[in-house]
This record gives C-alpha cells, structure tokens and sequence, in this order.
C-alpha cells in the first residue's frame, strides 16, 4: 500500500506501508491493505505509519483530509506541528 502526505508547503512523506493509524473526527482509526475506498476529515492528532520493515514514523497533524482508494492514500494535513 502506497501513502503520501502532504501540507500546503510540501510533501512530507511518501512511501509502501503496511499501515497508518490516524485521527478520525469519529475516533482514531486504521487503514490496512485492501480497506475498502473511503473519504475523511481528520482532526488534530498523531498519524501513525508502520512501513514495510515493521519501523514506526509518527507525525502529529493539525486536521486535513483523507482519501484511500486501491491501496493508495492521499493524506492532505493543514500542518505538521
């Protein structure tokens, strides 16, 4: 599964992973290979990456956008804190 995450500034991370937690306006939630297609808000929180190695990156975000579709998600934060 393929990720990116973008600010308004830069491109912050792209890459294959295994997973990603991240803060969900509902709750925190996981995105795992095959998740069916899903557009969401996200509020200020960690997102968590595990990457194909099994290594932990997190970054903490100040809200944004989240599309994942065909094992390829497009997070758009407003910032990196």
């Amino acid at each position: 599964m393929k990720i990116e995450i973008l600010t308004p500034d830069k491109k912050i991370y792209e890459g294959e992973i295994k997973s990603v937690r991240i803060p969900g306006r509902q709750g925190s939630f996981q995105v795992l290979k095959d998740h069916a297609p899903i557009i969401s808000t996200l509020e200020k929180g960690p997102v968590i990456i595990i990457d194909q190695a099994g290594k932990e990156t997190d970054y903490e975000i100040d809200g944004g956008v989240i599309e994942v579709k065909m094992n390829k998600i497009v997070l758009l934060a407003e910032s990196i804190i």
